[in-house]
């Protein structure tokens, strides 16, 4: 399957990129910058809130946000207090939940945020709302979805999850703690140590069979937990021979350590703006014309498992 097969990549249209709306929060001790990429056409846009890596260039991952925008998805990046605070700074033990209440206060600022882009007036369904996340921002979404962190008595920690948000997409999920962490995550990121079992809210999992992690002493399949144990997981996007930048999502033309792959970007595309039409749009036929087009085809690129079917189409 090429990216030229998929019929979504047909309606792609103009949008505009907003820097930056800021929304006071006095919990986070700073304001919320919001970055703002929306279609110029189009009403009853549904919305985006996309969770960046740790550290991450706040804007980046335009590969991902841009194509969404222009596919007529409102896309709204938070900047989170990891890419912007040194590691001293008293909050960064507790930037896991502030990452997540940011998301919360996103969704809390919908109407402001709205009338601060004055060409989205009256444009927004506030009733669809979807969270993407790659890497660290995986788990800040799973978390939304209804991951919680267990303490360490392995009791489930708080549940942060948000009804408002319909679905999600983790990219790059981070899987389960414990014994599978490596001395370096267990000791700087205790948090890694999810329960997937109380994710109930329906969920795309993306992962690459090259990730070796330095933060698990098990292999790629560690990012494959969030699938494997969430409750609402309903499918696993494996792309074959792709690292943790999926080939290339961070940004276009973005030089890293990565070999990047426009053919793994493309699926990756593909794969979750037909899963969002699946979620948004039951009568859409774009979810079920992508697997129709993924079986019986040599698993070169990549695959999708299907929980319900148990069952694996290739790309």
């Amino acid at each position: 399957m090429t990216i030229s097969d998929h019929t979504s990549v047909k309606k792609q249209g103009p949008f505009i990129i907003h820097h930056a709306i800021l929304l006071p929060d006095l919990v986070r001790g700073q304001e919320l910058k919001v970055r703002v990429i929306a279609p110029v056409n189009g009403e009853n846009l549904p919305i985006v809130i996309f969770a960046h890596g740790y550290k991450s260039p706040p804007y980046g991952y335009a590969p991902i946000t841009e194509f969404l925008a222009s596919l007529g998805f409102v896309v709204l990046q938070p900047v989170f207090l990891d890419s912007e605070v040194p590691d001293d700074d008293p909050r960064v033990p507790e930037i896991w939940q502030y990452r997540v209440s940011d998301m919360k206060r996103v969704l809390d600022e919908l109407d402001s945020i709205e009338k601060a882009v004055s060409m989205l007036r009256g444009r927004l369904d506030k009733e669809k709302v979807v969270a993407i996340g790659h890497s660290y921002g995986a788990q800040t979404v799973g978390m939304l979805l209804g991951a919680r962190v267990l303490n360490e008595g392995n009791i489930p920690g708080p549940d942060l999850s948000d009804k408002r948000v319909r679905a999600g997409v983790l990219l790059c999920a981070t899987g389960t703690g414990g014994e599978n962490l490596s001395p370096f995550a267990a000791k700087f990121f205790p948090f890694m140590n999810p329960s997937f079992t109380e994710m109930t809210a329906p969920c795309l999992v993306v992962a690459a069979d090259q990730d070796n992690s330095p933060l698990s002493t098990r292999g790629p399949d560690w990012f494959t937990d969030a699938f494997t144990l969430g409750t609402g997981a309903e499918y696993l996007l494996t792309l074959v021979g792709a690292k943790h930048l999926l080939g290339g999502i961070n940004g276009y033309g973005v030089i890293s350590e990565e070999e990047n792959n426009p053919a793994h970007v493309s699926i990756v595309q593909a794969v979750i703006s037909a899963y969002l039409s699946k979620q948004f749009y039951e009568k859409n036929s774009d979810w079920d014309v992508l697997l129709s087009t993924l079986k019986n085809q040599d698993p070169s690129i990549g695959f999708v498992e299907e929980k319900s079917a148990n069952t694996f189409m290739a790309l």
